[in-house]
């Protein structure tokens, strides 16, 4: 006799106004459930992470070509994932080109072509105009199956507006999303605002009533722990270990958002970072990798685009021992001190995005696996040289567990000459997560993966 109660894959928690989504549990697959169906539940989702300013090539470039791939120096701190990784080397952000009439702009239309492959409009209006970016296309289709079709982040404010380089509007450098061509979508850089758009706020938007509730430090842990604790006693010891270290994981994000929302109490010069931001940058990268984590590990959505820093980014990383902006380094003109730094930065992204991708791999799901083995990620830039503008041969990198049973550990070269579209690649990571598609943005044929 079979007594196994399946849950709902939508199940929430519940309680004062709160509600809480939950991870896969072993509980949501039917007592009779066949091979095909358990494999179904499993979630396949796509992340773009984009970083800004290009990368400085001879230090990201694998040597050699083909499987058992030698890591570079800035691709070193991704080695414990080397056999889920394929980088490629030789597609063009085509669309990026200069046309007739068009006065400068290199990076606003770097920026918009990258996830679009189309080619931006010249203005400083309201008339912006692009075309509708890859993971829009995703979360048409696999939006269907979540709460919110996608999820847009970012490490710096999106609130530059008007011209932001000659005659392009600010924009193009703000965003990297698009759902129509004519439609950006926001990059949201508060920790605050992230988590609440994924656990809610109390269903109220009056600011005194969402103060007050800040004001009670309390968790959203604690408005749904009694029905935490039903379920709890409802499923199997292994359920209930996935259960407390999700919940351990929100209550961890939760105080390190009060605590940043305590420091940015302190007054700060205008041109410090923006209210509820912790002070070390790498703080605060590691706050928002870990809220996506938490939007891929509650199934709120499948779709996900994360954009270390805008185009022309100016920041700067004292923690890594210079007060140097990037983009300032990237144009370097050949000045070897000045092409260091920018490599060690390009280190320390990739720093950051190993931290992400252990997570990831920590984060258990399915009946045998992790979040990352249900992910296909695209690592990159929308120059690869910053210092000359180049759209060519951009740093390409894929990351990637069962989905699509892509191969790792090689270095795919494909003909510089040729100057592929990496719309080309886009179809082809669609295709992966069962999204069809024949021709995107500038593409002209899928690319071949290794399977």
């Amino acid at each position: 006799m079979i007594f196994k109660k399946a849950l709902p894959r939508r199940t929430f928690l519940r309680g004062m106004g709160a509600a809480l989504a939950l991870p896969y549990l072993d509980s949501m697959i039917p007592a009779f459930a066949s091979a095909a169906e358990i494999a179904s539940v499993d979630a396949k989702r796509l992340f773009f992470i984009t970083v800004p300013n290009g990368i400085i090539m001879d230090k990201w470039t694998p040597s050699g070509e083909g499987p058992d791939l030698q890591l570079s120096p800035t691709l070193e701190p991704l080695a414990p994932f080397k056999n889920r990784m394929a980088v490629i080397s030789g597609l063009a952000n085509n669309e990026a080109h200069k046309l007739e009439g068009e006065i400068a702009g290199e990076h606003p239309r770097a920026c918009g072509a990258y996830l679009t492959g189309s080619h931006v409009k010249m203005t400083s209006g309201a008339d912006i105009h692009v075309g509708i970016s890859v993971d829009q296309v995703a979360a048409k289709e696999l939006g269907k199956k979540t709460q919110l079709p996608s999820l847009e982040i970012g490490l710096e404010p999106s609130d530059a507006v008007g011209a932001c380089g000659g005659n392009y509007s600010c924009v193009y450098y703000n965003t990297n999303v698009w759902s129509s061509a004519t439609t950006p979508l926001p990059m949201e850089s508060r920790p605050r605002a992230v988590f609440e758009r994924l656990f809610g706020d109390n269903d109220t938007t009056d600011p005194k009533k969402r103060a007050a509730r800040m004001d009670e430090n309390r968790s959203i842990l604690d408005f749904v722990s009694e029905d935490a604790s039903d379920l709890r006693g409802e499923v199997g010891e292994k359920d209930r270990a996935k259960l407390d270290q999700y919940m351990d994981a929100i209550r961890s994000v939760e105080r390190r958002i009060q605590m940043a929302e305590k420091q940015s109490t302190v007054e700060l010069p205008p041109f410090q970072k923006p209210i509820g931001v912790p002070d070390l940058f790498s703080d605060y990268a590691k706050l928002m990798f870990d809220l996506q984590v938490l939007a891929f590990q509650s199934d709120i959505t499948r779709v996900s685009t994360f954009m270390v820093g805008h185009e022309m980014s100016g920041r700067a990383y004292p923690e890594l021992g210079f007060s140097d902006t990037h983009h300032s380094l990237t144009h370097h003109q050949g000045d070897q001190q000045k092409i260091a730094k920018v490599a060690v930065v390009n280190v320390f992204h990739t720093k950051l995005f190993a931290y992400f991708l252990d997570k990831m791999q920590s984060t258990s799901e399915g009946t045998d696996g992790s979040l990352l083995d249900h992910t296909l990620m695209l690592y990159g830039s929308a120059l690869s040289d910053g210092n000359n503008h180049l759209y060519t041969d951009l740093p390409v990198l894929l990351v990637g567990g069962g989905i699509g049973q892509m191969s790792g550990a090689r270095h795919i070269n494909f003909p510089k000459e040729k100057a592929a579209p990496i719309a080309n690649l886009y179809i082809s990571m669609l295709r992966k997560a069962g999204v069809e598609m024949d021709r995107f943005g500038d593409s002209d044929a899928a690319l071949d993966l290794p399977a």
